[in-house]
């Protein structure tokens, strides 16, 4: 359980975050856990009738798969039971053309950036561009102070951890981290040479020429990874 002293500190570190968070022409929002989470997310889906969302561990912890399930909208659900490797495909691509999508980021910076890195790629694709909203939802263990520190939040803890989860066997997965973490002078694009790698492509979000497109709520709670 937090103390009064420790959700001070992350509410400050969440208030700077969501500051930085709109100049970049991102709207933030701030819940105090993942209950107060998810009405956010219900709020800002009301006027939408189409939506999905990624592969994110941050939205199942706070139930939003179960709430979309529920509401008054079409959900495309790339994890209901029984669907096929066509349709999974189907549901990347109808993303772009969704009124909601929704996600978590990998990390995000002090700076107002968000940092995500991926594999497949459908959920950066759809991050960047295609339905009218992209809404994010992270815990505060996802904020960094820099780029630097978002690289080394994915080689060190998100894509070993996801690699565990999604039963890929590879390097990190193993080892706990990237294996560029052992290399002097490796930069942000360097791991492994497996077939199964995850991190293919990389994507910064900065200021949007489109403001409030994004929707960033962040959670004074640990989520995800």
């Amino acid at each position: 359980m937090q103390d009064n002293n420790l959700k001070a500190h992350i509410m400050n570190k969440i208030e700077k975050c969501a500051k930085a968070l709109a100049a970049n022409n991102m709207e933030p929002f701030i819940a105090a856990d993942a209950n107060e989470a998810k009405k956010i997310v219900a709020d800002l889906l009301k006027d939408c009738r189409t939506v999905t969302m990624g592969g994110s561990m941050s939205a199942f912890e706070c139930g939003i798969p179960e709430m979309l399930s529920e509401g008054d909208y079409t959900f495309y659900d790339r994890n209901r039971p029984g669907i096929t490797p066509e349709e999974i495909q189907e549901i990347y691509r109808k993303a772009f053309s969704c009124d909601a999508y929704i996600s978590s980021s990998n990390a995000i910076t002090e700076h107002g950036e968000l940092y995500n890195v991926d594999g497949n790629s459908n959920r950066v694709a759809a991050m960047l561009f295609g339905s009218k909203k992209l809404i994010v939802i992270a815990g505060y263990n996802k904020i960094v102070k820099d780029i630097d520190a978002a690289i080394a939040r994915v080689k060190q803890t998100a894509a070993p951890a996801n690699c565990i989860r999604l039963g890929i066997d590879n390097y990190c997965a193993h080892s706990g981290s990237c294996v560029s973490c052992e290399k002097a002078g490796a930069d942000m694009a360097s791991g492994c040479s497996s077939e199964s790698r995850i991190c293919c492509n990389y994507v910064v979000m900065s200021k949007q020429r489109q403001k409030d497109r994004v929707k960033v709520v962040l959670v004074a709670e640990e989520l995800g990874y």
